[in-house]
C-alpha cells in the first residue's frame, strides 16, 4: 500500500515539523510506503488567497499521485482546500485532516470543540462545520492568538516554544469547556503535532484530540476497504469524477 501525504508546508525551511510528521506517520502505518509532499511557497500566511492557492496546489498532487500509482491521498491540513476537488479528480481516495477527525471525534464525545491557529480562520471552520453537516456536534471554535508559523515548528523541539503555545491552546479551550465541549481538537497540523508531544493529554478533563494519526489510520482503512469491494466515493452527485479532458484543462491552467 502506497499512501502520499500532502502537507501544506515545505520541508526544507519547517525541518522541525517534518521530522516529527514523518516519526509520527511512520508509527502509524508500519508496512504501508508512506510519501510526504509539502508546497512551495508554502501556506504561511493565514488568508483565503493563500488557501485557495495551495488548495488548487493540493488537487494538481492529487491527480499526480493517482498517476503515480499511490493508494491514497491524504490531505494533512485542517482546512481541507481543495478536498472536495481533489476527491473529484481522481479515482482513489482522497480524505482531509478536518473532515476526517471531526467526523471521528462524534465517536470520542458528544460536545467538540475547535481551537485554531488564528482569529482568521474562524470563520472558515464554521463553513467546514456546516458543509460536513455537523453544526450540532461542534459546539464552537476559539483562536490562539500572537504565534506564527515559527513558533509551531520551534515547538516541535523545543520546550519553551511548546510551553508557550500549550498555554494559548488552555487559554483559548476555556469558552470550549464553559459550554460543555467533551473533545477538544487542535485546529491544525501545525499545533496538533506539537500537543502530540504530550500523549494522553487533557484540557479542563476534556480529550485533546490529535488528528493526524486519525487521518493516517482512516486513510489506510480506507484503501483497504476499497479492495473489499467498498465504495471510494459517491459519482452521482458532489463527488461526481471528473474527465480526462477537464482534469487536462485544469492541470494547463496551473502550468
Amino acid at each position: 500500500m502506497r499512501i502520499r501525504w500532502q502537507s501544506f508546508l515545505d520541508p526544507p525551511r519547517h525541518r522541525q515539523y517534518f521530522e516529527l510528521l514523518e516519526a509520527q506517520l511512520q508509527r502509524c502505518f508500519g508496512d504501508v510506503a508512506l510519501e510526504i509532499v509539502g508546497i512551495d511557497p508554502p501556506d504561511t500566511m493565514p488568508h483565503r488567497l493563500s488557501e485557495a492557492r495551495c488548495g488548487m496546489r493540493a488537487v494538481a498532487n492529487a491527480v499526480a499521485a493517482e498517476a503515480d500509482g499511490c493508494d491514497a491521498f491524504l490531505i494533512g491540513h485542517f482546512q481541507d482546500s481543495g478536498l472536495h476537488d481533489a476527491r473529484s479528480a481522481v479515482g482513489i481516495p482522497v480524505l482531509g485532516l478536518g473532515e476526517t477527525s471531526m467526523l471521528h471525534a462524534c465517536t470520542v464525545g458528544q460536545r467538540i470543540g475547535l481551537v485554531t491557529i488564528d482569529p482568521i480562520f474562524i470563520a472558515w471552520h464554521q463553513e467546514q462545520i456546516a458543509r460536513y453537516g455537523l453544526r450540532e456536534r461542534v459546539i464552537g471554535v476559539t483562536a490562539m492568538t500572537r504565534l506564527t508559523v515559527e513558533d509551531y515548528v520551534r515547538a516541535c523541539e523545543d520546550e519553551d516554544a511548546f510551553a508557550r503555545v500549550f498555554e494559548q491552546f488552555e487559554r483559548a479551550a476555556v469558552a470550549l469547556l464553559a459550554a460543555g465541549a467533551e473533545v477538544l481538537i487542535p485546529a491544525g497540523g501545525l499545533p496538533a503535532l506539537v500537543l502530540s508531544r504530550r500523549p494522553g493529554i487533557e484540557v479542563g478533563g476534556a480529550a485533546v484530540l490529535n488528528p493526524v494519526p486519525v487521518l493516517a489510520k482512516q486513510g489506510e482503512a480506507a484503501v483497504a476497504l476499497g479492495r473489499l469491494g467498498l465504495p471510494i466515493a459517491g459519482r452521482n452527485g458532489a463527488f461526481a469524477l471528473a474527465s480526462e479532458p477537464c482534469r487536462v484543462e485544469f492541470l494547463a491552467a496551473l502550468s
